[in-house]
């Protein structure tokens, strides 16, 4: 009976393959401009075959618990995530004017913003687990990074910025940008004000760009963090209605964008 019960479980096992699937973490380190960095790469080791690669930008606080944790879940999606590292290893803070500090270093010169921002992409792309044709980024506040790189040309399907800075993009900017976008943004956001929200939507209209803003109302910045209410600024609040919501319309978007690649 014992063993009746054995062979009909390996077959269900077998069959099915979910008892085996397993995210896989870890650490990679890299280098840009002499710096020394280390990303966090996820993946689901059952997933056959090359999958699509995606991008992940922390919020300004630099690569954290949260930034990786968004990397698995993508992983258990069936994606191959890299939480890239943009201000170098264990460079992490709770104090937003550290956080200001390291995000003013590298956003102030928008050619090493953008050298930095390609440096994680080349290490997702050289992953043996992605499929270097489907590849896209998302960006947490500090995540308006993945605007620098559609705006580069950077060779992505689309990009999602969850409650990031909005960048007007220039019209050679437009010119170079292959990438789809969306726009992942809280009605209430103090950090992006009305005026920005105009220019950013009049530069987008007049350009040849495939995107789209979907505005959460009565939502602040950093809408998609469980944590922000605990850091003490005004400007930040969880909203679980908006995070669910960003991310089902980041999931119809990656359908989009891979279905039939």
């Amino acid at each position: 009976m014992k063993r009746t019960l054995f062979l009909i479980v390996l077959i269900l096992v077998l069959s099915t393959g979910t008892a085996l699937a397993k995210v896989v973490s870890q650490p990679l380190s890299y280098m840009h401009s002499g710096v020394s960095l280390e990303g966090y790469l996820a993946y689901d080791d059952a997933v056959s075959g090359k999958a699509p690669g995606i991008l992940v930008v922390h919020e300004w606080w630099g690569l954290n618990d949260y930034a990786r944790s968004r990397a698995e879940q993508l992983a258990r999606m069936g994606y191959v995530a890299f939480a890239l590292d943009m201000y170098g290893k264990g460079k992490s803070t709770e104090h937003p004017d550290q956080a200001a500090a390291w995000m003013k270093e590298i956003n102030t010169n928008m050619d090493q913003w953008l050298e930095r921002a390609l440096a994680g992409l080349e290490v997702l792309k050289k992953q043996p687990q992605v499929d270097t044709t489907r590849l896209a980024a998302i960006g947490y506040c500090f995540g308006a990074t993945v605007q620098v790189l559609a705006y580069g040309g950077a060779d992505l399907t689309g990009v999602v910025s969850f409650h990031g800075s909005l960048i007007p993009p220039s019209a050679e900017q437009a010119g170079r940008t292959r990438a789809k976008i969306l726009i992942c943004h809280g009605a209430e956001d103090p950090m992006n004000k009305p005026e920005a929200l105009t220019t950013y939507v009049n530069a987008m209209n007049a350009a040849s760009i495939d995107w789209q803003m979907i505005a959460y109302g009565g939502t602040r910045h950093s809408f998609t963090n469980p944590d922000a209410d605990k850091r003490g600024m005004a400007a930040l609040a969880y909203s679980p209605s908006a995070d669910r919501r960003s991310w089902q319309h980041m999931t119809f978007f990656f359908d989009e964008l891979f279905a039939g690649m």
